[in-house]
């Protein structure tokens, strides 16, 4: 089910009244799905989920669902500081039509949580879940790491189908493909290392810069998976800077500036993240047309 290049897409929002947009949702999300992509991930870091409402993301997963095939997964992220929350909302998002959950560890009492705690919230949500679960791992923005030997203990959960890392640490994401074993698809959050992965064992990846330059992501694992490296490594060289200048560095705000540079709908981010400076609009700007995704 998980596989390939997964795009965890935008959240745009009216500009005047800071609501969700539904219109320019939709018209972003019928482009990609133009594109040779394997799923779309409403909700993650890139689509600003942690600062959206439950019912928002009720109706943002229905007008994606109208829109998505049916052999498209699509996912939701659930944020949920208890197991109790977490839970409850997954189980409303696959009401409104999720295919499945990714799921971030809780982040306020992470310093005090235990690997046994954290392997219980997943375990817990997963016992109660109704679609299958991935484990999220994003360090950067949780401050809460999970090491390879929890993560061994939760893909033997049958509802727990895959992990997506996004530490961006290729020794983390080998001990990983070991913990995953056959029990769960290991997928990559940095566009930087999708060519590194797969040869670690990763099955694709979950791409904000997938949003950006999604033929060339797909054409990257094509080529992996037909013995091409020269040609995929090349192609890797050629867009890793967009991740690590663009992705990486700005985060939301940086991927919506360089939508908008690519006649998407971008957008300013919902606050209290804020719009890119005009300077760092113009790096963006350098970074895509080096990398061949803008005229120059």
């Amino acid at each position: 089910m998980f596989s390939g290049i997964l795009l965890p897409v935008t959240t745009p929002y009216d500009p005047v009244s800071g609501e969700i947009a539904p219109v320019s949702f939709r018209e972003n999300l019928r482009r990609w799905l133009q594109q040779p992509i394997d799923g779309i991930v409403l909700f993650g870091s890139t689509g600003e989920g942690v600062l959206l409402e439950e019912e928002e993301k009720l109706r943002l997963v229905g007008f994606a669902r109208d829109l998505v095939p049916p052999d498209v997964p699509l996912v939701a992220g659930v944020s949920g500081e208890s197991t109790r929350t977490a839970a409850r909302q997954l189980n409303r998002l696959a009401e409104a039509g999720a295919d499945a959950a990714l799921l971030h560890p809780p982040a306020y009492f992470g310093a005090l949580l235990a690997p046994a705690a954290l392997r219980d919230y997943y375990l817990g949500v997963a016992e109660a879940a109704r679609v299958p679960l991935i484990v999220y791992h994003i360090p950067k923005y949780t401050h809460v790491v999970l090491e390879p030997g929890l993560i061994g203990e939760v893909v033997r959960h049958p509802r727990v189908a895959a992990v997506k890392d996004s530490s961006g640490d290729v020794k983390r994401l080998a001990d990983y493909t070991v913990a995953c074993g056959r029990h769960a698809a290991l997928l990559v959050g940095s566009g930087a290392l999708l060519y590194t992965a797969l040869e670690l064992g990763a099955v694709g990846g979950v791409l904000a810069l997938g949003l950006l330059a999604p033929g060339d992501c797909a054409r990257i694992l094509q080529y992996y998976r037909e013995g091409e490296s020269r040609r995929a490594g090349e192609l890797q060289e050629r867009l890793a800077p967009v991740h690590r200048e663009i992705v990486a560095a700005y985060g939301a705000p940086g991927v919506k500036a360089a939508l908008d540079l690519l006649g998407y709908t971008g957008g300013a981010p919902r606050p209290p993240l804020r719009p890119l400076p005009e300077k760092e609009r113009r790096k963006v700007a350098r970074v895509l047309v080096q990398a061949e995704l803008l005229p120059g």
